[in-house]
């Protein structure tokens, strides 16, 4: 089994209810990862948005600890909002509101065992899913009075029309592109991370196959405009250049990526 394979590893799930109680007691802030259960082309596992998010807040975690200070996993969550996908097997669909009722059961749970803080990050971009954990945040940061957060990239905040500086979020600058094209599913930079750390669950040999799927904006606002024509512009389900991808590229931007969160975590503390 690969180091990422389990979605439970480094967890609250692997505590014991003592630990999570000490922790809380120390102030440790809750990191919890928002992906879901979608396609991810014909190489990836269904499960990559939950295997990659989780993959940063474990090395978030650990640069935490390096400067002292203590910080939980929540367990991830991946029943979320599909809609660009929808129109593919493997693509589970939730609805929004359901999402939110269950994120404000766990926001007032972590409240009442002692947490303050929450990060919530996100693996997936489908802008409602990602509209959807806003919607949550605000609900739970208004009925637990709790410093509860999205730790998102400025891009992504930009893309859905959030301000920088609103108090349900915490922004941190995104990792440079070096595509010369939208690389934005199942292309070179998820396949690199996911050959970093669940090497197993690519489908590798596939890889010299798979021919590059370079989007024009044009292209990429048409795709999210429907499942169904998502699933026509991208028969097999990607949208980048998967072939090009390496495990040391994913590795690097694993790294890259925790220390701009942790940093971001850090200035929020104070």
């Amino acid at each position: 089994m690969d180091q990422g394979d389990a979605i439970f590893a480094g967890t609250m799930a692997e505590m014991t209810w003592r630990e999570v109680e000490d922790a809380a007691r120390q102030d440790a802030v809750a990191l919890w990862a928002f992906g879901v259960i979608e396609q991810h082309g014909p190489h990836l596992p269904a499960g990559t948005d939950v295997y990659l998010p989780s993959a940063r807040l474990r090395r978030v975690r650990e640069l935490l600890a390096a400067r002292n200070v203590p910080s939980v996993i929540v367990p991830p969550y991946y029943w979320g909002v599909n809609f660009v996908s929808a129109a593919f097997p493997a693509s589970f669909q939730v609805r929004p509101a359901i999402m939110i009722e269950l994120m404000a059961d766990i926001f007032a749970s972590l409240v009442r065992d002692g947490f303050r803080r929450t990060f919530c990050i996100t693996g997936h971009g489908d802008a409602l899913h990602n509209r959807t954990i806003l919607d949550a945040i605000r609900r739970g940061r208004a009925e637990t009075g709790a410093d509860i957060s999205f730790l998102a990239e400025d891009s992504l905040l930009n893309r859905l029309g959030v301000g920088l500086s609103e108090p349900h979020v915490t922004p941190f600058a995104a990792q440079p592109s070096k595509a010369a094209f939208p690389d934005i599913h199942a292309g070179q930079w998820e396949t690199s991370i996911m050959l970093s750390i669940c090497p197993s669950l690519v489908h590798r040999d596939k890889l010299p196959s798979i021919p590059a799927v370079e989007f024009s904006p044009a292209d990429l606002a048409e795709w999210r405009t429907a499942p169904e024509i998502a699933r026509r512009k991208t028969p097999q389900g990607h949208v980048g250049d998967p072939a090009q991808a390496t495990p040391q590229a994913g590795a690097a931007e694993i790294e890259a990526s925790a220390a701009a969160m942790a940093e971001a975590i850090l200035r929020r503390r104070g």
